[in-house]
């Protein structure tokens, strides 16, 4: 099972996992969150989030989910990134966790796949009647 680790501001990542946690009715295993507040160093965070992925991987992989690219938490996330093993996507919202929950079984390229498909196909205009 590939492991999930969301690197976002504040409570963002917690707020999604809680709100995963409410559909699946369960807390999912191999996942975990770190919120980065605006006077927290890059620097200081890094073996933290290290010894957190590391935790997350029991040797298929890591996906690590973070909210904006280019912003700290992504730029804290992308020096975790080892191609095929830790992956990373910008971007996430709920439709994409839960769609990463539901395909983490297989393969990191079939994940990625479908964790963006689901992201992308989770933001639609609503429209009345």
């Amino acid at each position: 099972m590939i492991g999930i680790f969301l690197v976002t501001h504040g409570t963002l990542g917690e707020s999604l996992i809680q709100c995963a946690c409410h559909v699946l009715n369960k807390r999912p295993p191999q996942i975990a969150q770190l919120g980065l507040a605006a006077q927290d160093d890059p620097l200081d965070i890094l073996p933290t989030a290290r010894q957190m992925l590391a935790w997350t991987d029991r040797g298929a992989g890591v996906l690590v989910l973070t909210d904006i690219y280019g912003a700290t938490p992504c730029n804290v996330a992308a020096k975790l990134l080892q191609p095929g093993h830790v992956e990373g996507i910008a971007g996430v919202n709920l439709p994409m966790l839960l769609r990463v929950l539901t395909y983490r079984d297989r393969d990191m390229a079939t994940l990625l796949q479908r964790a963006v498909s689901g992201g992308c196909d989770g933001v639609l205009h609503m429209k009345n009647g």
